[in-house]
C-alpha cells in the first residue's frame, strides 16, 4: 500500500502531532514522516510518504485519527486539516480527508486514477 499526503496545522498543534508520531514510532514506517527544513510563514505542514504493508494500516490510521482530534490552540478554532492518497494494489486509490476532527475515507476522484497505473 502506498500512502502519501500532508497535514496542515499551527505551531502548537505541530508539537502535539510530533508527540503523537513519537508515541507510535516503530523505527521503520515512522521514517515516512517529514516536514520542511525551515518553517515558512504561518501554516505548518507535516508530510507522509511511504509504502507500507497492509498489516500496518491500522497503526497508521490510528495516528491520523489521534492527530485529527487535536483541539484548536487559539481563538480561531482551526483544527488540523489534511489530505492523503492511499493506493492499494487491488482496491485502487482512496482519499483520506482529515477535517472536522475526524478521518474521512472515500474513493479517490477519477483525476487520481493515473496513480494506479
Amino acid at each position: 500500500m502506498s500512502i502519501r499526503g500532508w497535514l496542515e496545522c499551527d505551531e502548537t498543534q505541530l508539537t502535539a502531532i510530533q508527540e503523537i508520531i513519537a508515541t507510535h514510532d516503530d523505527n521503520h514506517y515512522s521514517n515516512g514522516w517529514g516536514s520542511p527544513r525551515r518553517h515558512i510563514n504561518w501554516t505548518h505542514y507535516v508530510f507522509y510518504g511511504a509504502d507500507i504493508r497492509e498489516s500496518a494500516l491500522d497503526w497508521f490510521t490510528e495516528q491520523i485519527r489521534e492527530i485529527a482530534r487535536i483541539p484548536p490552540s487559539d481563538d480561531d478554532g482551526d483544527l488540523v486539516q489534511g489530505l492523503f492518497l492511499a493506493r492499494h494494489e487491488v482496491e485502487g486509490t482512496t482519499e483520506w480527508q482529515v477535517r472536522n476532527g475526524q478521518l474521512f475515507n472515500t474513493p479517490a476522484d477519477i483525476r487520481h486514477h493515473y496513480l494506479d497505473e
